[in-house]
């Protein structure tokens, strides 16, 4: 543990030659044919697999020191890991190296009148800086898609997940060794010191091309702000679950119950229940019992305070809060209408669902609304990059550039032109 305990003496250096490592690698990488990727992807799946006592023993470590420096539970549970969450990592590695190739794939063609064929073709990013709390899986997750879409990345944990983080990171090692790719296409960060992030944030004198953190807000307002390099990001994941007065009640309650109390403490949990007045009479009590039934505390406007004895009256900063845990605020809306106006003031552009029947209604949430993710009759939880047939996600993005939503292979791949002539000059 003494590499991971203890900084070096000159963060800075180490940091610099894993940036060396990193791009001498990606410029590797980026000729890599399919089947090589595919090849260590796979066997570090094999290698996790065989590597499960080890990957379970080291996080019983991190889970037991942070149950010492007083971790939430919310935070535990992202921390924690299972033989069922590991069967989850080693099932996503396995899809993410069957999933096609992105790199050099064509993604439009067309012929100019003077005969010039000219091709847009993705292109590797580079080399990826993930910057990640809690969440081990991040390791896999992350390694994985990188390396499928060509790109070398440098993860940097957090202390509370070190010691699970580089199990898993060992067993990606094995991968890449045999498949005969380079073992510094996935580098893990020796040092916990904090001083790492903020090279990583300046771009190791240019090594890096993208930086993409997993955390909370505090982590990634950091990173927004003191990044020198572009950064695929959300800040807050501020879900909205509308019940439109044409939704049917089953739906709306099994609905509302996954997307807010399945994991309280994903970025796609529902934090703000918006509900139609005209289903108040029929709607509002059975969900919020359904709710308060499984532990959650229900925070509601003066309609909701009035028609549900178990909540308590909800102020301006709940419709701002992103909880993380099992509590929901509640409001009552006129419409859809009402309800677009909220998530416009409020959303932070993450994930929003709209539970209804109505065609109309469906359609301008749906056209209107404007976050990464928008959603149908489905729990906001389903905003996950394996939900979605990626096999795995490096993170949400709800910015308006290149990536939005789940950030898949397709998402860390650029693109370049090329032009195909047959001795064409220009006039």
């Amino acid at each position: 543990m003494s590499a991971l305990a203890a900084s070096s003496n000159d963060v800075a250096a180490v940091m610099a030659d894993i940036g060396r490592r990193a791009r001498a690698a990606a410029g590797l990488l980026a000729t890599a044919t399919a089947a090589q990727k595919e090849a260590a992807i796979a066997a570090a799946a094999a290698a996790i697999e065989r590597r499960r006592a080890d990957i379970l023993a080291a996080n019983a470590i991190d889970l037991a020191a942070g149950r010492s420096r007083g971790l939430s539970p919310a935070f535990l549970d992202r921390l924690a890991l299972t033989d069922a969450r590991i069967d989850g990592i080693i099932d996503a590695l396995r899809t993410i190296a069957m999933l096609p190739d992105p790199v050099g794939a064509v993604m439009a063609e067309w012929t100019r009148p003077n005969g010039l064929v000219i091709s847009r073709v993705r292109t590797p990013l580079g080399v990826i800086g993930v910057i990640f709390e809690s969440r081990p899986n991040v390791t896999a997750d992350a390694g994985a898609l990188c390396l499928k879409a060509g790109n070398a990345v440098i993860l940097r944990g957090g202390s509370d997940s070190a010691r699970s983080a580089a199990a898993i990171h060992a067993g990606l090692v094995e991968g890449l060794a045999a498949a005969g790719l380079p073992v510094d296409a996935i580098q893990l960060v020796p040092t916990t010191d904090r001083a790492a992030v903020g090279e990583m944030l300046r771009g190791l004198g240019g090594a890096i091309d993208v930086i993409v953190p997993r955390g909370g807000k505090t982590l990634v307002a950091r990173v927004q702000e003191e990044a020198r390099v572009p950064v695929f990001a959300h800040l807050e994941g501020i879900c909205h679950t509308y019940i439109d007065m044409s939704a049917r009640l089953d739906m709306a309650v099994a609905v509302t119950l996954n997307a807010k109390m399945r994991r309280p403490a994903v970025c796609g949990a529902t934090e703000t229940l918006l509900v139609h007045e005209g289903v108040v009479a029929t709607h509002l009590r059975p969900i919020l019992e359904a709710l308060a039934a499984q532990g959650c505390e229900i925070r509601g406007d003066a309609t909701v305070v009035q028609n549900f004895a178990g909540a308590v009256p909800a102020g301006e900063d709940d419709w701002h809060t992103e909880y993380g845990a099992p509590i929901i605020a509640v409001r009552v809306v006129a419409g859809v209408d009402e309800a677009i106006a909220h998530i416009a003031r409020y959303s932070s552009h993450h994930t929003e669902a709209i539970v209804g029947e109505d065609a109309a209604a469906v359609a301008r949430f749906l056209s209107e609304v404007d976050s990464a993710i928008v959603m149908h009759n489905a729990s906001t939880q389903f905003a996950d990059g394996g939900e979605f047939g990626f096999g795995g996600e490096i993170g949400i993005a709800t910015g308006r550039f290149h990536a939005r939503g789940p950030v898949g292979v397709e998402q860390l791949c650029s693109f370049k032109y090329v032009v195909r002539g047959s001795g064409q000059t220009r006039p």
